[in-house]
């Protein structure tokens, strides 16, 4: 395929990684954005690594945008991977957090998209693919932040895949659990075999950002796993 260039949020964290390796594997220019520092990876030389972009302000989004689509003459693909997770009941929890995950799920999205959008009308295959979750469609006991937050994705990721109609297409995955260090540690417990793998999740998201997925916007995509 012709080069093109994929901007990943949360480039510092396990999905994010996984799907800049898949990707340059494909054969993107990869640029990695986080409000944390980035890590140096040798199958990412020459790529790009931005940590510090607080993907909430949308000046320093916008700059980190706009040096990307410079050095890289244009964006065609984002993934909106940049998130966070708690579990909290209401009944002792703090109204604070439901503010903190609009912010960490939903803003950071909005956001990215945004600043994204000139660059990826302009590209003849712009793609938006953003992380929702399996839990925002059936939640659970102190998973009501959590999956508020990420209820508010899934409705992003519908209008705008009608705003961007014939320009853009939008589409969302809906993971359950993720396999990664963390999880494995708050849930000893559990069956990681039965969650997704990172490695799985990131072939999802590279399929809805090819050729192969124009005819698909708009679409919510359970990738669940054996949970």
């Amino acid at each position: 395929m012709t080069t093109r260039t994929i901007v990943i949020t949360g480039g510092a964290g396990i999905l994010g990684q996984a799907v800049a390796r898949m990707a340059v594997a494909t054969g993107y220019q990869v640029a990695l954005i986080d409000r944390a520092p980035i890590a140096d990876d040798d199958s990412l030389v020459g790529h790009r690594r931005l940590g510090r972009v607080d993907l909430t302000d949308s000046q320093s989004a916008g700059n980190a945008f706009a040096d990307i689509a410079s050095e890289f003459d244009g964006i065609d693909v984002l993934m909106n991977i940049a998130g966070g997770f708690i579990w909290e009941t209401l009944d002792g929890g703090a109204v604070e957090s439901w503010q903190r995950m609009f912010a960490i799920n939903v803003q950071t999205a909005v956001t990215a998209s945004q600043v994204a959008m000139p660059w990826l009308c302009k590209s003849p295959a712009g793609r938006i693919v953003n992380v929702g979750a399996a839990g925002a469609v059936k939640s659970d006991a102190g998973m009501g932040a959590y999956a508020a937050s990420k209820a508010g994705v899934a409705r992003l990721t519908e209008s705008l895949s009608r705003e961007l109609l014939g320009k853009v297409t939008v589409n969302a995955v809906l993971p359950s659990v993720l396999d990664t260090p963390t999880n494995r540690a708050d849930m000893p417990d559990a069956d990681p075999t039965d969650w997704v793998a990172p490695d799985d999740l990131a072939s999802v998201m590279l399929f809805l950002a090819s050729e192969q997925a124009r005819a698909v916007t708009g679409a919510l995509v359970p990738v669940t796993g054996r949970v």
